[in-house]
């Protein structure tokens, strides 16, 4: 006989862990560029989706299927019986979620440069064999367990698991374009919303419960009702305080509360408390929040500014760091068993055995399948296409979205261009202006996509264009020609966001600037933007007095 309330308490948990997965794209998406969105949010349902099919395959037997001391066996489709007090079926959708949940982590590491079919393979892959067998080790009868390594919920099955590989991917991929200066220095890439970025943090803590509290898979008797509302309360008061260490010491080491690395704080409180949230106090669970509040935002600026990784969303030490930093801690503040409570080492030193074997599975299975993949069909995106944006190059998206709400532009032209941005026309020979005298003044008038701003405004720079009135526009084409679909659905006019890029020119040749602007905006798509050209009568340099060319000079 099934327990109706057991069933219904992991379903419940499985729905909740489930809806993570929303969670965790708002927190990717907020904290990357706006022209990325609609590729993490892809990522994301993939993540799932992918893992869904390589779990119910393969995975579960390996983590599930048996008992022995590296891998559990082989239940292709899952056709065994796994039912306790409630059904297989019930036990299945479970784990799977916990599986997802691990995988979709290295999405916000790996954002914004890698190549969607890469990051699908990996995402098969690590839900294929690579989660499940470190989680055999330690929830399904595996080596680690039968040592007694504690691991609740999972701050090392499935965070530290997805933090390690998030790590080596991000090493693979090296940083994004933009990210160090010449002189090796990090320089701020800011999320497009933290709007967003917030409300995917509400969604995990509020999936928490479920992650941690759920993972009793029962609701019967006295001491279960006393540990999962424990569970309750510890996880909620290790993201609390997580979250206040980590604003208080923004505050003390910028001069101002971080709001995004405070979001981090109350991910990494929750991340850390999840191994032991059934062992430790309250007070051993506002301990743990605190050290983990602490240690994220050293281990962020440690891995963007020492090393030299970006993690665009700080996964790397949310889940990585703080998951075995987590686990670790349980071997102290656990009650009866724990260090600090007269345990002994014994439990202590198991949780450091066990957090470092899956670190050592990991860093060495998930070198290989990166090297591999980056080796074949390659894991990062050209230059060109990490400029443009992810969501068109690898989707066919203009826009997340569209007419609703801006995409981010960097203004900054105060660094040097380089090549890696844009190249602009070599082959074309342009007449300079003989004297100063006969140099003829012209206005350019561009309205252009938004996305493409950055990469115009360093083209510009290469040939010598480095003054610009930038302006936010709404605007349409008359868009006639050749229909485009979107569903199935011819794309009618629309009213879209736009930029207008003005620029007057004296010594650069007009025709150059031209040139060089239309190779950067065309895509050969409706809204590539257009070029208005403008006789100048006379400029005035409002400090100096200068007028004509020479007010156009700043080269002393």
């Amino acid at each position: 006989m099934y327990s109706s309330v057991d069933t219904i308490w992991v379903l419940l948990g499985a729905a909740l862990v489930f809806f993570m997965q929303a969670g965790f794209a708002m927190v990717e998406t907020g904290f990357t560029r706006s022209k990325n969105a609609g590729n993490i949010i892809m990522k994301n349902v993939m993540d799932y989706c992918i893992g869904t099919v390589a779990f119910w395959l393969i995975g579960f037997g390996l983590m599930f299927a048996g008992d022995g001391p590296i891998i559990g066996g082989f239940d292709p489709f899952i056709r065994g019986d796994y039912s306790s007090t409630f059904p297989s079926f019930a036990f299945v959708i479970f784990q799977t979620v916990f599986c997802a949940t691990s995988a979709t982590i290295v999405s916000g590491a790996m954002a914004e440069r890698t190549k969607f079919i890469s990051y699908c393979i990996y995402s098969l892959l690590i839900s294929l064999f690579v989660y499940p067998i470190s989680g055999h080790w330690i929830w399904g009868g595996g080596w680690l367990a039968s040592l007694g390594f504690h691991d609740f919920a999972g701050s090392t099955a499935v965070h530290m698991v997805g933090g390690v590989a998030a790590l080596i991917g991000a090493i693979y991929l090296g940083p994004r374009i933009g990210k160090y200066d010449e002189n090796g220095n990090a320089k701020a890439i800011p999320g497009h919303s933290l709007t967003l970025g917030a409300l995917g943090c509400f969604i995990l803590w509020f999936c928490w419960f479920g992650f941690n509290g759920c993972s009793t898979v029962s609701m019967t008797g006295d001491d279960t009702l006393v540990s999962a509302s424990k569970i309750f309360v510890t996880t909620n008061m290790a993201a609390a305080v997580a979250t206040c260490s980590t604003m208080i010491l923004t505050w003390l080491r910028y001069g101002k509360p971080d709001v995004s690395m405070t979001l981090n704080g109350s991910l990494a409180g929750l991340v850390a408390i999840t191994a032991g949230c059934d062992l430790v106090t309250p007070v051993g669970a506002a301990i743990i929040g605190l050290i983990a509040g602490v240690l994220v935002v050293f281990s962020v600026e440690f891995f963007e500014k020492v090393v030299k990784i970006d993690d665009p969303v700080g996964a790397v030490s949310v889940h990585g760091v703080c998951g075995a930093v987590g686990t670790i801690l349980t071997g102290l503040f656990a009650e009866e068993i724990g260090l600090f409570y007269g345990g002994g080492f014994s439990f202590f030193l198991t949780q450091i055995l066990g957090v470092v074997s899956v670190i050592v599975w990991v860093v060495v299975v998930m070198t290989i399948i990166f090297f591999v993949i980056k080796k074949t069909i390659g894991l990062r995106v050209s230059a060109e296409e990490e400029i443009a944006g992810l969501d068109i190059k690898e989707h066919g998206l203009t826009s997340a979205y569209a007419d609703f709400a801006p995409v981010y532009i960097n203004t900054s032209i105060n660094s040097e261009p380089t090549e890696v941005f844009a190249k602009a026309p070599a082959k074309v020979e342009y007449p300079e202006p003989s004297e100063k005298s006969d140099a003829k003044l012209t206005k350019i008038v561009v309205i252009a996509r938004q996305n493409k701003f950055n990469e115009l405004k360093h083209a510009l720079a290469l040939i010598g264009v480095t003054g610009l009135t930038l302006s936010h526009v709404m605007g349409c084409g008359m868009q006639k020609g050749k229909t485009e679909y979107y569903r199935g659905v011819p794309v009618e006019m629309t009213v879209l966001p736009k930029v207008k890029v003005e620029i007057v020119v004296s010594k650069v040749p007009v025709m150059k600037v031209v040139d060089t602007i239309k190779e950067v905006l065309y895509t050969g798509h409706y809204g590539d933007g257009k070029i208005f050209i403008y006789d100048v009568e006379n400029v005035i340099k409002v400090r100096t007095g200068e007028e004509g060319y020479d007010a156009l000079q700043d080269d002393v």
